[in-house]
């Protein structure tokens, strides 16, 4: 029987470190970037689409998903896997950061939090119990813990005040995700620091956490408008505040230079709609950086959108074709920069991986850099 959770290290690189997370559902390669499925699909793409990028690991939304179709729904088609047609493993968020972006329309008190659906205007209540009852019912393989996610710029006082209550909320998702004993018998549980930017906050969170004992451990509180310098000042202490034998996971990151700093500074997973949401607005990532198909230059280029990517896109169709497509509003458009950006992304880790298991990351590390933003 495959065991229900197992993090093995199979090189490090200074910080940086490559492994395997096994669990029932199927191996995750780390560093691990997951694809985001918001509503049950990773938009424009198939399922054997988005595993053919090389995904190990989808990322599903509690929030969404509890709105509509309804977790209870969800269960008695099956479960998320049946009912979206994904067979791997599968991680589903708590909803926290969901309700602080619905900031007019939510009321945060100990118990947890009362919101307003963005779809229909009807009353929710979404507590670390609920929260974990949800995500249960969706039959997620890794669960996060109920967490409330400040803005970007509170005051210390404000930043001190969240992250205890997300450490008690933690607790209580503990609490809530032992109770349910067939669910927790084959998945994994993840607690979330919170600290904003302080490091002394993050440290008090960090300790928290660890007392109440999690299967891995994500950073949060980031990729909420601080920019790149200031998320990486963080992860420059946070992530070795949290257990060396256990994944730390960025949550909400990021660009392809944010996934190669973190990975930098010892982070294993991610996850972040760019990839999906840029490709969908005519956006790609490449090996020489950013590039835009909607401007009028790629036009008559038939040049591929990246010559240095083997993805089915690269090597069928030109600029020109993508650059018709996404100003068209074509569907096809959006489906192919997809694909194309998830490729990209995905082989953006296996090189990252490659390079720590070689003893190489620092060389592969400034040779990206360099290509990607100059």
């Amino acid at each position: 029987m495959i065991s229900r959770f197992d993090f093995q290290i199979a090189a490090t690189d200074g910080k940086p470190r490559t492994g395997t997370i096994k669990m029932q559902r199927g191996d995750i390669r780390t560093p691990a970037f997951m694809p985001v499925g918001t509503a049950a699909t990773v938009k424009a793409m198939r399922p054997a689409e988005v595993r053919a990028t090389g995904a190990d690991i989808i990322l599903g939304n509690t929030y969404h998903l509890m709105l509509r179709p309804g977790a209870e729904r969800v269960a008695k088609l099956g479960g998320l896997h049946a009912f979206s047609g994904w067979d791997r493993p599968i991680l589903t968020d708590s909803g926290g950061y969901q309700v602080m972006s619905l900031s007019a329309l939510r009321k945060i008190t100990e118990e947890g939090v009362s919101f307003q659906s963005h779809l229909d205007g009807s009353r929710h209540m979404l507590t670390p119990e609920r929260s974990m009852e949800i995500q249960r019912l969706l039959g997620s393989d890794i669960v996060m813990a109920f967490d409330e996610c400040p803005a970007n710029g509170v005051s210390r006082d404000e930043a001190a005040k969240s992250m205890a209550l997300s450490m008690r909320w933690a607790k209580r998702s503990r609490d809530g995700f032992d109770s349910g004993t067939d669910h927790a018998a084959r998945a994994a549980l993840f607690g979330i620091q919170q600290g904003s930017l302080d490091e002394a906050l993050r440290r008090e969170s960090a300790d928290a956490l660890i007392d109440i004992g999690f299967d891995g451990y994500a950073v949060g509180g980031l990729a909420v408008g601080e920019g790149q310098e200031a998320m990486f000042g963080v992860l420059d202490f946070a992530p070795d505040m949290l257990p060396a034998d256990k994944p730390r996971y960025l949550m909400g990151v990021g660009k392809p230079d944010d996934l190669v700093g973190a990975v930098e500074r010892g982070i294993d997973m991610f996850d972040c709609v760019l990839p999906t949401r840029s490709g969908r607005n005519g956006q790609a990532f490449t090996w020489a950086g950013p590039v835009n198909i909607r401007n009028a230059k790629h036009a008559e280029d038939t040049a591929p959108l990246d010559p240095e990517c083997d993805c089915p896109v690269c090597t069928t169709w030109s600029r020109a074709y993508l650059h018709h497509l996404i100003r068209s509003k074509e569907i096809l458009g959006a489906m192919l920069m997809t694909q194309h950006n998830l490729h990209f992304y995905q082989a953006l880790m296996a090189a990252m991986r490659r390079a720590i298991a070689t003893g190489g990351f620092a060389a592969f590390a400034k040779a990206f850099r360099d290509k990607y933003q100059g």
